[in-house]
């Protein structure tokens, strides 16, 4: 390991940026204008920091780079590493919390944004970058707390009845969440004595060398597994997520559907795939323990999502609903890669192993999921500041007199459905392939599973059309409803008070015309994004079998994070002490 591979700050730029754009927000709240300006330039900041970690890692291909804080080395000392896993996570981040901010600054109420909104929003995506980026796991804990003390207010900003509840039960949840977490860090420290994930993978990969007790420690990761699973809403853990989504303002909704989600996901691909993978249990990889569990709640995810989503009445809870549903689609070839993580793929596959091509197919369909959620929370925000309203009894024919929105819309829908040349169907197309191939070249209950698993997800398929189809007919096709005739005469004219009362009234502000043209030009920059994305994805495909090969290759990650003996060139060798 070289110096300039060492302590590199691009790899600690998205955190810091992140925290000093929200404490800088929080000294100058008092004055409206100011706060907007700090907090846009910091969202610039961070797009511009993920996508530069995402050039040297990823496009530069250097491998992991780990940054000790204060010089001291790993295992002693707080280390964050940017590999190809974790550097097309945060550009992942980049893409969307920009866009999101630009709408929220005229979309949600001035007094919110002067009060807390702007150093809430920083300070979330502080969170998600360090647990992006974070080398141990106690760390991960605290880079989670971060992330969600901050949501939690974001969810109940609008501070109803309806909102307050929503928070409750989110607050709670979640709190019980960290809780179990904070005990499995506990046994994990005590089976393993290490909380680094490098310095625990080479320990689990030799337990007789460090007299590691490998059983209690997959028992122990089984309960982590679970609290990602949470924090991730897959189903049976999914019960916070409709009221979360449905309460927050359109833009948080947006980052926590598209972004903070994917934190849990991230998760499980770093712990089990790059850590826990080490381990062997009962003659094969700990992975096998792993799979079928992930696999179940992934296939309960992708059909309860789907039958859920296609029954509401409310454009907002359709695709609440809808994104317990494709959460499963990114987890289903998880779990059929952790059942046989070591099959050989066809060379056309991304990745060599079935564990790395499962990976990559997660994080394609993941991308689609953030540029196209996103996008699709962002109409209904529009629509709220427009209409006034986003029940489907109360809209349609906004095709006529949103066309921007409705073509918005249209294309969102048609990436989750995946429709070629859009994203979704490569992301789509690489999970059913995941299935198809574990299916054929495996045998016995992986290969079962792993049909299993492809079934589900063509069935989810089928309920994706039918929401998505049910939910443009009900609110873009046919004569617009009297509503919409009143809030929109003509095209892109706002008229008549109801609708911007309404909006207001709900916790939105009456955007005026102005605001709601900055509200259209960030969607269509969305969609702009999800077509180019969609047409070039090669480019996708390249990191995101990048990402697989570095979250599957622990003896890299542990010899990149790890110093060698003597210490690393560039950090002082009296560096030591206690683990932590």
């Amino acid at each position: 390991m070289t110096a300039a591979a060492v302590n590199d700050p691009v790899v600690v730029a998205p955190v810091v940026v992140a925290l000093a754009t929200a404490i800088l927000a929080l000294v100058v709240r008092s004055n409206g204008r100011l706060t907007k300006a700090v907090s846009l330039v910091g969202g610039v900041g961070y797009t511009l920091a993920t996508a530069a970690v995402f050039t040297r890692v990823v496009v530069g291909a250097s491998g992991p780079l780990p940054y000790y804080l204060s010089n001291w080395p790993a295992p002693y000392g707080i280390t964050l590493v940017a590999d190809g896993l974790s550097a097309s996570m945060l550009g992942l981040s980049g893409v969307v919390t920009l866009p999101a901010l630009v709408f929220a600054v005229v979309s949600v109420s001035p007094q919110g944004q002067r009060l807390s909104f702007h150093p809430l929003y920083h300070f979330m995506i502080a969170g998600v970058a360090g647990a992006f980026l974070t080398g141990d796991v106690f760390n991960l804990f605290v880079w989670f707390e971060v992330m969600l003390m901050a949501s939690y207010v974001l969810v109940v900003f609008r501070s109803g009845p309806d909102e307050t509840r929503a928070a409750l039960s989110y607050v709670v949840l979640n709190l019980l969440g960290s809780a179990v977490m904070l005990v499995a860090i506990g046994g994990l420290y005590a089976t393993t004595g290490t909380l680094n994930m490098a310095a625990m993978a080479d320990r689990l990969a030799n337990p007789a060398v460090y007299d590691v007790a490998v059983a209690p420690t997959l028992g122990l990761a089984s309960l982590l597994l679970s609290v990602f699973a949470l924090k991730a809403g897959l189903v049976p853990f999914h019960f916070w997520v409709p009221a979360a989504y449905d309460a927050a303002p359109a833009p948080v909704t947006a980052v926590l559907a598209g972004v903070v989600k994917k934190v849990g996901i991230y998760a499980v691909i770093r712990l089990f795939f790059t850590v826990f993978a080490a381990a062997e249990y009962a003659g094969g990889s700990a992975l096998g323990f792993v799979g079928p569990l992930l696999l179940v709640a992934a296939i309960a995810s992708t059909l309860y999502g789907g039958v859920a989503a296609v029954g509401r009445e409310k454009l907002s809870e359709v695709l609440a609903f809808s994104s317990i549903a494709q959460i499963g689609f990114v987890v289903v070839p998880l779990g059929v890669a952790a059942t046989a993580p070591g099959l050989p793929v066809p060379a056309s596959a991304p990745g060599e192993t079935l564990a790395a091509f499962g990976i990559a197919a997660a994080l394609v369909y993941a991308f689609n999921h953030t540029l196209a959620k996103s996008l699709l929370f962002l109409v209904v925000g529009t629509l709220q500041d427009t209409v006034g309203s986003v029940e489907f009894d109360q809209l349609g024919g906004l095709a006529r007199r949103a066309p921007v929105l409705a073509a918005a819309f249209l294309l969102g829908g048609l990436s989750l459905i995946g429709v070629p040349p859009l994203l979704g169907f490569f992301g789509k197309l690489l999970v059913f392939r995941v299935g198809v191939v574990a299916g054929a070249a495996g045998s016995g209950v992986a290969a079962t599973l792993a049909w299993v698993g492809l079934a589900a997800t063509v069935v989810g398929a089928v309920f994706t059309i039918a929401y998505v189809t049910r939910s443009w007919n009900a609110v873009f096709w046919g004569e617009p409803s009297t509503r919409v005739e009143t809030a929109l005469p003509k095209r892109w004219q706002t008229g008549g008070r109801e609708p911007a009362t309404a909006a207001a009234a709900d916790g939105g502000q009456a955007v005026g015309a102005r605001g709601l043209a900055v509200e259209a030009v960030v969607v269509a920059t969305l969609v702009v994004a999800l077509v180019g994305f969609g047409v070039g994805a090669e480019f996708v495909l390249d990191a995101a079998a990048t990402a697989g090969e570095a979250a599957t290759d622990t003896a890299g990650y542990v010899d990149a994070v790890l110093p060698p003996e003597g210490g690393v060139e560039g950090v002082p060798a009296e560096s030591s002490g206690g683990e932590h």
